[in-house]
């Protein structure tokens, strides 16, 4: 899959905040390996404050912790590229935050970092929701192509249509 250029990812910024805004919503994101990149695109959009609650970038373990509250033994069990931990970041941006909806990224872009079970490309993006007082998420793994930037745009581009837009 070839990284989606900056118009695609615009386009699908545009579309999640029509949603955003026309459902009432505010979203919060956890990033790891897309550095701010997903942040980035969805406030580029004139007006996204009226749905983009906030954002953090928390890149190492410690800040994982200290940020969303990833318990240290999700990491030191499932590492912090894993299904587990996408998750419990996603949950906690929503417990930090104002927002109903959070989506959460981590992955390995390169080009170093990569082990026979999680290469280059390996990449979790958990969706949460906040609905009548409970979290609930779910998460899919991606295997991306290409180099750094490739994987992180690519990252963003899933991240983005992952989320609900109907």
């Amino acid at each position: 899959m070839a990284a989606p250029r900056d118009a695609a990812l615009r386009r699908l910024s545009l579309a999640v905040g029509r949603h955003l805004r026309r459902a009432r919503l505010l979203i919060a994101t956890a990033e790891s390996c897309t550095g701010g990149l997903l942040a980035k695109c969805l406030t580029d959009v004139a007006g996204s404050s009226d749905y983009f609650e906030r954002g953090w970038v928390t890149y190492s373990n410690a800040a994982k912790q200290a940020d969303l509250g990833v318990a240290p033994g999700l990491i030191e069990w499932h590492g912090a590229v894993s299904e587990e931990v996408a998750i419990a970041m996603a949950k906690g941006a929503l417990r930090r935050s104002g927002a109903r909806v959070s989506i959460a990224v981590t992955g390995i872009a390169g080009p170093a970092g990569g082990t026979p079970d999680k290469p280059v490309g390996t990449v979790w993006i958990a969706w949460g929701l906040r609905r009548r007082g409970r979290i609930e998420c779910y998460a899919l793994r991606h295997r991306f192509r290409g180099g750094r930037d490739s994987v992180r745009r690519q990252a963003v581009a899933a991240a983005l249509e992952g989320l609900p837009t109907q």
